[in-house]
């Protein structure tokens, strides 16, 4: 057309190229534009810088640099300052503020906020927070004010790193240094106390901020929406839903799939199905996050076959799926029990080029356990190493976790110790899991050695054994030296939790200690304690076995004025202590009772009374107990 472009068309198509984060095809541009005759100013090459800064690139940046030195294009304060952000972006503080120090030397430089800014947000990116209040008052030494990124970026540091006091006190301060707080800044300081589960003060900021004239974004909304359901307070979060909408603030692919948690939370599945259709609606087609929070759900709800019809949709509506959707649907099926369909998931993603990551193997190695197919866990874990991964706490954990459950506590015994040699420490959850198997197979003194290491309370006195007891077969031996181990690991300075006190309940109750198990929860009562179904659980079982019923029916009573459901596992333990005292018309009158209380008799129930009479002789009762087990389908 006869037009000669000039450095500002060329300037504004290197953005382009960068903004859309091809950098490469920006620089050949260049190359073209100069090759043809144009000269390219500061702002072109400040472009490139800033492209490749954005990718955190700081290599390629320093080259453009160095290509600006050879043409004799004088650098500015932008590009120095774009240089800075590309260090801060990969953590590279040293280096950046040497930069300012190099800058602050050069007498044609100003350095300005925005220099300081970018440093002081490059020190609470990665917590250094006193180094950025440090940067923060030399810029105030040197005469510049503070800005509003200035205290954004500190507001946010002290949150991300959980220092909400701080965080507050620059968010308080800010009138001070005559800076408004924006929208960005009540926000961050919100997402603060939301991830700390404080939502009476975030909903406070919230007004605070209607108040100052801020209009809430869909940021904020979403901010406190997921604050509201992490919490669980999920009719607070509806509220919040409608006023939202009332507000005519739209919701975004966030906002959806944050409200759709939380029905899938609510265990309102056909709520979930109504948005699910509103969000497809509203041509969230090619969200991933959707479709992986809609699966996700289904898969924790156990309805795993709605979750493979959302999954063929998805394809159907060309949205790919990435390694969590497989891993979510192939996890949901191990969950089930479906193992071979979870492995039929990882056959799919592996043709689509996918590579599982340890956490899908995690699952897989949980599922073969859960589908009795433990003879193939092995080949699983040559494959997983195979192709570079290695095993983490979490498949160690699984791995104890399964041949515990099968019996095989040698197996058991060898993971724990080479997890050990990998420098993992073990969890309270493996531990416990350890010493409960223990107990099931009656291996009293082994198990208590390990969990007397475990509890803050000497066990092995209550327990009225030492560590003398332990014998010197395989087992004995391996168990004391897991409580040896136990030494030398961070676990014995971690506070026991529930699960703790309550294997350690169990142990006194299966080993027939029963007023020691009581001793021992009206010790940890005092220390505010707060025994559930499983504490009590373990002493009427207790009880019952020793013949005591009268002694368990008072701890059931006593369950019920605390404010505790009895479940089926209960009830199960009461109608053994009757059946073997011969006392089946009580016990009888207890199962027919067992709808009342919102309970469905299961196999152990019916086992346990048709036992009970057949040891009477009562074979005609046993043998209509047994056809209407059959009638209820109780296999």
């Amino acid at each position: 057309m006869g037009i000669v472009p000039d450095v500002f068309m060329i300037s504004i198509v290197v953005n382009a190229h960068c903004r859309e984060g091809r950098v490469d095809c920006a620089e050949r541009f260049v190359e073209k534009m100069e090759g043809m005759g144009f000269e390219v100013n500061v702002v072109v090459y400040n472009a490139l810088v800033g492209g490749y800064a954005c990718k955190g690139d700081v290599g390629e940046a320093e080259r453009v640099l160095g290509l600006m030195s050879k043409k004799g294009v004088e650098r500015n304060v932008v590009t120095w300052t774009l240089l800075m952000k590309s260090y801060c972006r990969q953590g590279r503080l040293d280096e950046a503020e040497r930069l300012l120090r190099r800058m602050e030397e050069d007498e044609v430089i100003f350095v300005d906020d925005r220099v300081y800014g970018m440093l002081v947000d490059g020190y609470c990116q990665v917590g250094k927070m006193d180094d950025a209040v440090r940067v923060r008052d030399e810029m105030l030494c040197v005469g510049l004010k503070v800005n509003v990124f200035v205290c954004n970026a500190l507001v946010n540091g002290y949150c991300k790193h959980g220092r909400i006091g701080k965080a507050e006190e620059v968010f308080r301060g800010m009138l001070d240094w005559n800076v408004r707080p924006d929208c960005y800044t009540y926000n961050t300081l919100l997402d603060g106390y939301c991830r700390e589960g404080r939502m009476s003060e975030a909903l406070m900021l919230c007004e605070e901020m209607l108040r100052e004239g801020i209009d809430p974004s869909v940021v904020t909304y979403n901010t406190v929406l997921k604050g509201l359901v992490d919490l669980g307070s999920y009719g607070d979060a509806l509220s919040l839903w409608r006023s939202m909408l009332e507000r005519d603030v739209v919701p975004n692919e966030v906002s959806f799939c944050t409200l759709l948690d939380c029905f899938f939370k609510m265990g309102d599945s056909d709520g979930a199905i109504k948005l699910w259709k509103e969000i497809l609606g509203r041509g969230f087609t090619n969200s991933t996050v959707a479709f992986n929070t809609m699966i996700g759900g289904l898969c924790k709800m156990g309805k795993v076959v709605e979750a493979k019809v959302v999954f063929d949709r998805m394809k159907e509506l060309g949205c790919s799926p990435d390694e969590i959707t497989y891993r979510t649907l192939s996890d949901g099926y191990c969950k089930t029990g479906s193992v071979v369909e979870a492995f039929r998931i990882k056959d799919m993603m592996e043709r689509q080029t996918i590579s599982p990551s340890i956490e899908m193997y995690n699952s897989l190695i949980y599922g073969l356990f859960k589908s009795r197919k433990s003879s193939d866990v092995a080949d699983l874990l040559v494959e997983l190493q195979t192709r570079g991964l290695s095993p983490n706490t979490v498949t160690y954990g699984t791995l104890i976790h399964g041949w515990c459950n099968e019996g095989k506590l040698d197996k058991a015994f060898n993971l724990y110790f080479e997890m050990i040699e990998r420098g993992f420490s073990p969890s309270l959850v493996i531990c416990s899991k350890i010493v409960s198997s223990l107990y099931k197979n009656d291996k009293i003194s082994e198990a208590t050695v390990i969990l007397d290491k475990m509890v803050d309370f000497d066990l092995l006195t209550v327990h009225k054994c030492s560590d003398k007891s332990v014998k010197n077969d395989f087992i004995s031996l391996e168990a004391q030296r897991i409580a040896d181990s136990l030494d030398k690991i961070a676990i014995c300075n971690s506070l026991p939790n529930n699960i703790v006190y309550n294997i350690a309940i169990y142990g006194l109750g299966k080993s027939g200690k029963i007023d020691e198990a009581r001793s021992v929860l009206s010790i940890l009562l005092s220390r505010g304690f707060l025994p559930d179904n499983f504490t009590y659980g373990a002493l009427i079982h207790a009880c019952s076995a020793a013949g005591d019923v009268d002694g368990a029916f008072n701890l059931r009573n006593e369950m019920l004025e605390r404010g505790l459901i009895p479940n089926i596992t209960t009830y199960n333990a009461l109608i053994n202590g009757l059946s073997k005292l011969g006392n089946m018309e009580r016990a009888q009158r207890l199962f027919r009772k067992l709808p009342q209380k919102g309970l469905a008799p299961n196999v152990v129930t019916y086992n346990i009374l048709i036992s009970g009479y057949c040891r009477i002789g009562d074979l005609n009762e046993a043998s209509n107990l047994r056809q209407k087990m059959i009638e209820e389908g109780i296999s």
